[in-house]
Order: structure tokens, then sequence, then C-alpha cells
């Protein structure tokens, strides 16, 4: 077989977005300090100097990996905030969001980058920080900006948009993610409370007549 037959049968080399995948994927399956560049390398189809002359260092790797994570969800949220603000039952619409939140902060997958971050955040704090910044602040501050939309329309009563905002997702998600992150169980396992009654109990403090 010639050189170039055996370059034609192999697996393109991954770049990029591609690889930063590639890296993930070994990341999650052997941990931060499982993972080796020659692995991730191997994986990509690379040579390890590409691999370093894309990412100079394993810590490199990591936070180019967890900022991609975090851009790549970015504005997920974003539809479903619009719909609230311009929907005219807060109580269904947040019945909604609240599920949404739920499914998408417990996936699995999200689920499994949130260990990594968190058990790497002692020795890497820059990348939790920028994962924290990134990803959960943003979203945070978002939902805040919504709520802010709806007490300027007279649907919520509420002087800290952020606070509230804060207090509405752990409402949601707390217990669930607790029960997951300590036990590995899934919903499936054990069914969680129902979005309802964290609706319910948002509104109890933050509602109005028009949105009891």
């Amino acid at each position: 077989m010639t050189d170039t037959a055996r370059r034609r049968g192999r697996p393109p080399g991954r770049t990029g977005a591609d690889l930063l995948a590639t890296a993930r994927e070994v990341f999650l399956e052997h941990g931060y300090a499982g993972t080796t560049m020659d692995e991730v390398a191997a994986r990509a189809h690379i040579s390890k100097a590409s691999l370093y002359r894309a990412h100079p260092s394993k810590h490199a790797l990591f936070a180019a990996v967890v900022r991609a994570w975090a851009e790549a969800g970015r504005d997920a949220m974003r539809p479903h905030l619009e719909r609230l603000v311009a929907g005219d039952d807060v109580r269904a619409d947040l019945i909604v969001l609240a599920g949404i939140m739920r499914f998408g902060i417990l996936s699995r997958e999200v689920l499994n980058m949130r260990r990594l971050v968190t058990g790497e955040a002692e020795r890497h704090p820059d990348v939790a920080a920028g994962y924290l910044e990134a990803s959960w602040n943003r979203n945070i501050r978002a939902l805040a900006d919504a709520f802010r939309a709806l007490a300027d329309r007279g649907a919520l009563r509420l002087d800290d948009p952020l606070t509230a905002a804060d207090q509405f997702t752990w409402l949601v998600i707390g217990a669930p993610l607790n029960r997951r992150l300590l036990t590995g169980t899934d919903a499936s396992d054990t069914p969680d409370a129902p979005v309802e009654s964290a609706v319910d109990l948002f509104l109890a403090g933050y509602g109005t007549p028009a949105a009891p």
C-alpha cells in the first residue's frame, strides 16, 4: 500500500470544536488526572505536536473544553425567557419554564460536566470561576432580566430581580440537583416533586393579584 493510499484511508484529524469535543469525552471518561495529551491526540487522530500547538498544556486544553461547553449553552434559555416575558399567564408560563430548566440543568451531560469542573475547582480555580460566570451566573442574570420585565408591567412584585432569579432557580432544581450529584440517580430512579409546587411557593412571595 502506498503512503497516499494510507493517508486516504486514515480518518481525518480533528481540529477546532471537534477536537475540543473529543477532549471533553476523554476528560469525562478518565477525569482530569487520568487524562493524557497522548490519549486526546490519539482519539482525535492528530499528532501530539499538533495538539500542543493548539493547546500548549493539559490545563490549557481543559480550560478550552470548559469554555467551549459554556459557550455552546449560552443562548439556550433565550427563547424560553422571551416566551415568558411575552406570555399573559405568569403561573402557567413559569411552570413551563421551570420544567425546561429542570430538564436542562439535570440532564446527564450537564451534570457530568458539573462534576468534572467541581472536582477540579480547587486545583484549577480559574477554570471553575470562568465556568460559573459564563454558565450559571449568565443564566441567572438573563432570568433576572425577564423577571424585571414582568415586574415592570405589574405581573410580578419584586425589588431585587437578581435575588428572585436565584431563589426561583434553587426552588426548581435544588433538591433534585443535590440528590443526583450525591447519589448518581436520575429522574427515572427517584421522581422529583412537581415543579408546580416550586412555582407556587415563588409566587407566594413575588406574585401579584393578577398572578396569584
